[in-house]
C-alpha cells in the first residue's frame, strides 16, 4: 500500500502579480516586503551569521528517513540536487550543468557539472545519484516518499519490491559526469521532482562506511549544498557555516546559520523582541496587534485542509449528505476570522498558485468547486436524510493541536446553525487520528495534504484506485470510481498539455463537486515578523521550504 504523508512545508506567499513563464500567483501579503532586489553579492554588515527558527524538533537527517519540515529545512541546505528552485520558484540547474530530453519525453540525460566536490573532498559523481534513488525506492526507505520515484522510474516499483535488479532501473551513470534517467510516462514536473531531498546525491563510499551512524552527528555526514553542519541536536536546533567546495559559493554572501528549536510561541516571540531572531510566525491572537508593524507579513502555502469522508461508513456513503456538510461551511469566515494568519478559504483541492496554462493557473481555470451555500446545504441534507431513512449521527475526528480544534468547533457551529445538526467532535493524538484512519475506523476528519511540485497532479493522484482493491486507501476515503482512475491515469500518460491538463480540470471536479469525497476548508497561511536586516530569504510554496543561500543583510544604505 502507498502511504503518501503529508508534507508540511513552509510556503510562499500568493504574488500580486504572476510570475514569467509559469502559473504562480503567490508573494507577500503584508504590509512591507520581506525582499529587496539587491545584488547578495555586494551588500555589507558587520553582521555574520542568521537566526532563523522553527517550532518542532528535527526529526531526522537521514534523508531516506526524513518527511517532516524541519528536516526538509536542514537538508535543503546542506544538499543539492541536479536542480534547485530559484527565488521565483522555478527549477534552475543546480549540480547539473546541462540535460536533454528525447523527444517522446521518456528519457532525460544529465551532465553534471565539472569539479563538483563533497565537503571533505571527494568528487561528486553521477553514481552518487544512482546510489541515493536506489536508497529511497528501496525497502530501506521509510519516510513515505518511495512513490516520488517509483511512480516515475523505469522498473523503480518492481526494485522496491525486489523483482529486478539494480541494473534494471531506469537510472544509469553512464559515466562520471553523465546520468541517464528512463521515465515510465512524460512527466513534465519531473524537474520540480529533482529538486526535493530524495533525489539529493549520496556518497555510496562514505554512506556504507558510516552505516547506523550515518546522519546521527554533523561529522557522520558529508555535504554538496551551501552549507555544512557544524552541529546538531534535534531538540535544540543546528548551526551550518558556509560550504567554501559548494559550486556556487561565491554567491552565497551569509557565512552562517543558526536554526533553533522553538517549541513555545510566546518564548519564540520574546527572543524576536530581544532582538535574538531573525525570524518568527505570529498565533492568530498576536497577528491585530502586529499588523501595522513594517515587520509584519503574511504567507499562504501550496497547501490545503480539507474534510476527508469515508465512503464506507454507512452514513457518509451517501454523496447527498457528504454535498450538505462541503455546503454548510463558510470558508471566509474560517480563514480571515478564525484563523486570520493569512489563510485563504479554498475554492477547490488545488491551491491557489499551481500552475494550468497559458490562460491562467489552474484554480483560475476550475473556478470555485466548493463554495458556501446554506440553502442548497439543507437541500442536499434533506435529501440524504430521506435515503438513509433518519438522521445520521456523526463523528469528526481530528488530531489535538489547539489549530485543528479550533477549526473543529468552528465547524461543528456550522453544522449547528446551517444544517441544525450536533457532531461530536473526537480529538486523538496526531498518530493516534492517522492509525484511526489508516484502519478505517472513522467517519469524516480534518487532514491534508501540501504540494511536492508545481503540478495539479501532487494533489490529484491521492485518491487513485489501488490496482488490486479497486478503491483508495482508507486514510483517502475508501474512493472507489473507476472514471475517476480513469482520468487520472490518462493524464499521466499523456504527453499533450491541453488534453492533460483537461483531464485533471475534470478529475478535480468529480471528486469534490460530483462525488464530493472531500470537501476542501482553507488553503494553510501563516502571519510573521522578519528583521528588516534580512533581505532575500526565500521560502517556496511546494516541495523544499526556506532557502538561506539567496539571502544577505542589508546594509546600512539599505536597512
Amino acid at each position: 500500500m502507498k502511504k503518501k504523508l503529508v508534507s508540511t512545508v513552509l510556503a510562499s506567499a500568493l504574488l500580486v502579480s504572476t510570475l514569467a513563464g509559469c502559473g504562480f500567483t503567490g508573494g507577500d501579503t503584508g504590509s512591507g516586503t520581506p525582499t529587496t532586489s539587491g545584488d547578495p553579492g555586494t551588500a555589507t554588515t558587520t553582521r555574520d551569521t542568521l537566526v532563523y527558527y522553527d517550532s518542532n524538533e528535527i526529526r531526522t537527517l537521514v534523508q531516506w528517513a526524513a518527511s517532516d519540515t524541519q528536516s526538509f529545512t536542514i537538508l535543503n541546505n546542506s544538499f543539492e540536487g541536479l536542480f534547485r528552485l530559484d527565488a521565483n520558484h522555478e527549477p534552475e540547474k543546480a549540480l547539473c550543468e546541462d540535460y536533454t530530453v528525447s523527444e517522446d519525453g521518456l528519457t532525460y540525460t544529465f551532465t553534471l557539472r565539472e569539479g563538483l566536490e563533497w565537503s571533505n573532498g571527494t568528487p561528486l559523481t553521477a553514481n552518487d545519484f544512482v546510489f541515493a534513488w536506489l536508497k529511497q525506492m528501496s525497502a530501506d526507505a521509510t519516510n513515505g516518499y518511495n512513490f516520488i520515484m517509483t511512480d516515475y522510474i523505469v522498473n523503480g516499483a518492481e526494485y522496491g519490491e525486489n523483482k529486478v535488479s539494480a541494473e534494471e532501473v531506469g537510472v544509469k551513470a553512464v559515466d562520471d559526469r553523465t546520468l541517464e534517467v528512463h521515465l515510465k510516462n512524460p512527466t513534465p514536473y519531473f524537474l520540480y521532482l529533482t529538486t526535493l531531498s530524495m533525489y539529493f546525491p549520496l556518497n555510496e563510499a562514505f554512506v556504507t562506511e558510516q552505516g547506523d551512524n550515518y546522519g546521527i552527528k554533523a561529522e557522520n555526514m558529508i555535504y554538496c549544498g551551501p552549507y555544512v553542519i557544524t552541529s546538531y541536536d534535534p531538540a535544540v536546533g543546528t548551526t551550518l557555516k558556509k560550504n567554501d567546495k559548494y559550486w556556487d559559493a561565491e554567491n552565497v554572501a551569509i557565512p552562517n546559520v543558526e536554526v533553533k528549536i522553538i517549541k513555545d510561541a510566546s518564548a519564540a516571540l520574546n527572543a524576536y523582541q530581544a532582538g535574538t531572531l531573525d525570524k518568527v510566525n505570529l498565533s492568530s491572537s498576536d497577528v491585530d496587534k502586529y499588523k501595522d508593524d513594517p515587520e509584519f507579513h503574511t504567507m499562504t502555502e501550496f497547501r490545503v485542509t480539507y474534510l476527508q469522508y469515508n465512503m464506507e461508513d454507512p452514513a457518509l456513503s451517501n454523496a447527498n449528505i457528504r454535498k450538505a456538510l462541503g455546503y454548510a461551511i463558510d470558508r471566509s469566515i474560517l480563514a480571515d476570522t478564525i484563523l486570520a494568519d493569512g489563510s485563504a478559504a479554498s475554492e477547490g483541492l488545488v491551491s491557489f498558485g499551481v500552475s494550468g496554462s497559458d490562460e491562467g493557473t489552474f484554480r483560475e481555470l476550475n473556478g470555485n468547486i466548493s463554495s458556501f451555500d446554506p440553502d442548497l446545504a439543507k437541500e442536499y441534507w434533506e435529501k440524504g436524510v430521506a435515503e438513509l431513512g433518519s438522521e445520521p449521527k456523526l463523528s469528526l475526528l481530528i488530531a489535538d493541536d489547539s489549530v485543528t480544534k479550533n477549526i473543529a468547533t468552528f465547524v461543528q457551529s456550522q453544522f449547528r446553525d446551517n444544517l441544525g445538526i450536533e457532531v461530536a467532535i473526537d480529538s486523538k493524538t496526531s498518530k493516534a487520528r492517522n492509525e484511526l484512519m489508516d484502519n478505517n475506523n472513522y467517519q469524516f476528519a480534518i487532514t491534508a495534504w501540501g504540494a511536492d511540485y508545481d503540478d495539479a497532479m501532487t494533489f490529484l493522484d491521492l485518491w487513485i484506485a489501488d490496482a488490486k482493491t479497486g478503491k483508495s486507501t482508507p486514510y483517502r476515503g475508501n474512493y472507489a470510481n473507476p472514471a475517476y482512475s480513469e482520468l487520472i491515469l490518462s493524464a499521466k500518460a499523456d504527453a499533450n498539455a491541453e488534453t492533460r491538463l483537461q483531464s485533471m480540470l475534470d478529475a478535480e471536479k468529480l471528486l469534490v463537486e460530483e462525488d464530493a469525497v472531500v470537501s476542501p476548508l482553507y488553503y494553510k497561511g501563516f502571519a510573521y515578523l522578519q528583521s528588516a536586516e534580512v533581505q532575500d530569504l526565500v521560502m517556496h510554496p511546494l516541495g523544499s521550504p526556506v532557502e538561506f543561500k539567496f539571502a544577505h543583510f542589508a546594509d546600512s544604505a539599505e536597512g
